[in-house]
């Protein structure tokens, strides 16, 4: 199953190292997993979005790691690739950009034909051949048609899809210089959030923690000085507020950490899919772990 891990430190630029690279069961170790391809996404001090993605496993990429232990940002965005729909290339890989935004997807959705068709010319935001990066083009068009207003776009692009297309999942973070989405739907997958406190529930103490079912252990001198907010597609440590996203759950966490959670999809899509739907490689790329 695809990974994915959003972290917002706003206003503050901070390293997400720990994250990525430090942990023995981290999103590098979990690409042992999920082999197809890794994406770091983070934006530079002037604002603008960077990138860096291959197709090919974390743990064999050099550059992953260098810039994993090196970069900071506001906000990050990273993601392992279990590939369901597009070819393992550079252009299907995890994290996209558009807008200044960055995007990244957990799921599948069917129907591409009818999707193509109803993004008209702004199919041509879409490189790849991906069902991620086409619902990010809707989400993209959404949030245009109401004047910037990304709450609003990825719930009108997810009501679209709801309505119109087969939907395994929809499990989404998007972010900005310093700002940060999440979706989580339906039910199929899990999506947890953590809003920390400077120090964790330890006071003033760097995070440190192993997770209670021995899959993740992640380390962090940084938010000892700094809250964060963290999106997560399982928890991540110990620390008794992680709390899992509802079905249709939209969490907007804001310049200054605040968030904002409501269910903007209180029911389940028209046309489900459930794995014996799937093709066989869109079903292996959606199994947990």
């Amino acid at each position: 199953m695809c990974r994915l891990f959003g972290l917002s430190s706003a206003p503050r630029r901070t390293k997400a190292t720990f994250w990525l690279l430090d942990a023995p069961d981290s999103l590098s170790d979990q690409s042992h997993r999920d082999p197809d391809g890794t994406g770091l996404g983070y934006f530079g001090a002037d604002g603008a979005p960077h990138v860096h993605k291959a197709p090919i496993a974390a743990y064999t990429d050099r550059r992953f790691a260098a810039e994993a232990r090196q970069v900071r940002s506001a906000t990050f965005l990273a993601h392992v690739r279990f590939a369901s729909t597009g070819d393992l290339e550079e252009r299907n890989t995890h994290p996209f950009e558009q807008d200044g935004r960055l995007f990244a997807h957990n799921g599948v959705i069917e129907g591409l034909d009818a999707l193509d068709a109803h993004l008209g010319e702004d199919r041509s935001l879409v490189r790849g051949g991906t069902d991620s990066e086409r619902l990010f083009a809707l989400i993209t068009r959404e949030t245009r048609a109401r004047g910037g207003d990304v709450s609003a776009g990825i719930e009108y692009a997810a009501r679209w899809v709801a309505r119109n297309l087969p939907v395994f999942s929809l499990n989404l973070i998007l972010t900005t210089p310093d700002e940060l989405w999440a979706l989580r739907y339906p039910r199929t997958h899990d999506l947890y959030a953590l809003h920390r406190g400077t120090g964790g529930p330890h006071g003033a103490r760097h995070l440190d923690h192993s997770g209670a079912g021995g899959r993740m252990r992640v380390h962090s001198h940084d938010l000892a000085h700094a809250p964060s907010v963290v999106v997560a597609s399982e928890r991540m440590d110990d620390n008794p507020r992680w709390s899992p996203m509802a079905p249709g759950e939209l969490i907007h966490v804001e310049p200054d950490l605040r968030c904002t959670r409501r269910v903007v999809l209180p029911d389940g899509p028209v046309h489900p899919l459930d794995l014996g739907d799937l093709r066989p490689e869109a079903a292996a790329s959606q199994q947990g772990t």
